[in-house]
């Protein structure tokens, strides 16, 4: 991944887009593509779309804006801040993490309290519910509190982009910043090929809540065929459950779902479009729900062909997240040359 690249990741992964709150999210990703792109557009919900204007078929590479989080429901008399979920946050990694209040007139630091050690009981595990916990954001009361923050201000932790060894990124975020990347990375890299096809690649709102946006944007555009990007569940490491194991591992190249959503001929498409350019793709499997925005995308009006590429992560819905960026580069340029080559696979119908 090259210098430029590698800062539109990191300008991506420094904004805050909880979900319902993806504004600034949504600008990074339009300044990005609008070097690109013939066009962009917005809705009045905030899906962001950028278009290669080539001629048929129509091709959607899509990823969402928005990331799990926190949010303010309640300011106490002494000051402190009660919560609820923005999506699926986990409790278990919640305490003692810094975090943001994105209040009306900026940033607020806070901490997610967490009472020492000391004075639990010995051996007591902490299990409390999100609603249980407190965010304290150094106000000496409720009074003093509520002129910097509001019921409804979005948190999310306050950590940075770190590199680890290797190509391997931990950051918060990147479920699913890595799909938006790759989208826009695929429309970059299908227009350096003169793509006959038109390309859209798209940043959707509200998938962490739903797949609200993605529900949106699919009506609108009515293309073709979409290939939806987002991670995948990586289970490479000591304590990933057997029960539950993927066999999908960081390194080992993007992820092409089966089952579902995922329509046979575009997952036929994609994998021989990897062959021929070299890209090691690993498979997964999905018995009823992608639990991606494909499942809004794929019954969009009379039915979309689509298709889930996945980017493997560790830790996903953490602070910590972790990802090869050999993998997301991986995943950009299978996209790129999907929407390339697309008029070779067209129309996506199975075959009765």
């Amino acid at each position: 991944m090259d210098d430029d690249r590698r800062a539109f990741l990191d300008d991506l992964l420094s904004t805050a887009t909880p979900s319902g709150f993806e504004t600034a999210g949504q600008r990074r990703f339009l300044d990005y593509v609008s070097t690109y792109a013939d066009e962009v557009r917005t809705d009045d919900y905030g899906n962001a779309v950028a278009v290669y204007r080539g001629g048929d078929p129509e091709v959607v590479l899509a990823g969402h804006g928005d990331e799990i989080g926190l949010m303010v429901r309640d300011v106490t008399d002494d000051g402190h801040l009660q919560l609820t979920r923005v999506g699926g946050a986990d409790k278990t990694v919640a305490r003692g993490q810094y975090v943001t209040v994105h209040g009306r007139e900026g940033p607020v630091s806070g901490v997610l309290g967490q009472v020492a050690i000391h004075l639990r009981d010995p051996g007591e595990e902490d299990t409390s519910d999100i609603e249980e916990m407190h965010v304290d954001i150094g106000a000496e009361d409720g009074e003093a509190a509520r002129e910097l923050v509001e019921v409804g201000d979005p948190i999310t932790f306050d950590t940075d982009p770190r590199d680890l060894s290797g190509s391997l990124l931990a950051a918060r975020g990147l479920d699913n910043r890595a799909g938006v990347w790759a989208a826009a990375e695929g429309l970059r890299r299908a227009a350096e090929r003169d793509a006959d096809a038109t390309v859209y690649a798209v940043s959707t709102v509200q998938e962490e809540i739903g797949r609200k946006g993605a529900r949106m944007v699919g009506f609108d555009l009515d293309p073709d065929v979409v290939v939806g990007v987002d991670v995948s569940h990586a289970t490479d490491t000591p304590e990933a459950p057997s029960t539950t194991g993927s066999g999908l591992e960081l390194g080992g190249g993007p992820v092409v779902g089966r089952g579902a959503a995922n329509h046979p001929v575009v997952v036929d498409a994609v994998r021989s479009v990897a062959d021929d350019e070299g890209v090691d793709v690993q498979l997964s499997a999905h018995g009823s729900d992608t639990g991606t925005d494909v499942e809004s995308f794929y019954t969009s009006r009379s039915g979309v062909a689509a298709v889930n590429v996945g980017v493997p992560n560790r830790y996903m819905h953490t602070p910590v997240e972790v990802i090869d960026t050999a993998d997301l580069d991986a995943v950009a340029d299978l996209l790129g040359a999907f929407a390339a080559r697309a008029e070779e696979f067209a129309p996506f119908a199975v075959d009765l």
